[in-house]
């Protein structure tokens, strides 16, 4: 059965260090100049809020300096209720990232499923997880050049019990560049033409009704949503240096704990805030 448990009630994030060679893969087929020591702080900060603040359990994987986008955790797997379908990014040389994530969600018994294994796919089904959005209710993919509509297929076939729709990403190279859960009820959108686009498709694939919360700045549109134990509800966002324009939109949430996170170097290699952590409930019946 498809889990009940409100979206945002998560006990656990895996997130994994930045590793000295961050920065070294291209982004867009360009040379990025990073801040390695900056981008480790940010973590720090990020890493810090979620355990202390948000008062999820953290488990840290340390990095391999074999691979220098390993930092991108969110794309390894994709997560619901007890199941994680371990992904198959288009980088060839990404899929040894899953190796550690595997094993810890193993010794957290969650059941894995292997993409292109289990499911039977053949090596040109492609899936990340920052393509995903799962709502709490269903799951949307993002058709980029991560992501194809055979890796779209396996996820709907591992996730039976939730619909699946696929549409294409409009002014964002990843679906959570563009938008990302603000709440149980709430997706949070950028306001480009490129998003506004996405969106609309959205809303005419879903039988489910959503608050839209509407950013001016890209950065903005990519937030971390948890429901803490306390039933309090906390939002990390990035800063008010990396979006000026979006902190009024931030404060139209009622009750929140808004808990600003810079994530600037990640952002110039097309990372953002959900790209650092796995977020995982591991108590069934926490609601």
């Amino acid at each position: 059965m498809a889990s009940v448990c409100p979206y945002g009630r998560f006990t656990h994030a895996i997130v994994r260090s930045i590793p000295e060679c961050f920065g070294q893969q291209e982004e867009g087929g360009e040379s990025v100049s990073v801040d390695v020591a900056k981008a480790q702080r940010q973590f720090g900060v990020l890493t810090g809020a979620l355990r202390q603040k948000v008062g999820l359990q953290l488990i840290e994987i340390p990095p391999d300096p074999q691979l220098p986008e390993s930092w991108r955790i969110e794309d390894t797997a994709v997560i619901q209720g007890d199941t994680a379908l371990i992904t198959r990014p288009f980088k060839q040389q990404r899929r040894a990232e899953a190796e550690a994530v595997r094993r810890v969600l193993n010794e957290l018994n969650v059941t894995v499923v292997e993409m292109g294994v289990e499911e039977g796919v053949s090596g040109g089904a492609t899936l990340e997880g920052s393509d995903v959005l799962f709502t709490g209710k269903e799951f949307f993919v993002g058709i980029s050049k991560h992501t194809n509509h055979r890796g779209a297929e396996v996820l709907a076939d591992t996730f039976r019990d939730f619909a699946v729709s696929t549409v294409p990403v409009f002014g964002g190279s990843r679906l959570k560049s563009i938008c990302s859960m603000g709440g149980p009820e709430t997706i949070i959108f950028s306001n480009t033409e490129g998003a506004k686009k996405t969106q609309r498709m959205m809303e005419q694939l879903t039988d489910h009704h959503y608050d839209i919360l509407s950013v001016p700045e890209d950065v903005a549109a990519n937030c971390v949503y948890v429901r803490g134990p306390a039933k309090v509800d906390y939002l990390l966002h990035p800063t008010a240096d990396e979006c000026p324009n979006s902190v009024s939109a931030f404060q139209k949430l009622p009750d929140y704990t808004l808990l600003p996170t810079a994530c600037s170097e990640a952002s110039k290699l097309g990372g953002a805030l959900t790209s650092f952590c796995l977020l995982i409930n591991r108590k069934p019946n926490y609601i």
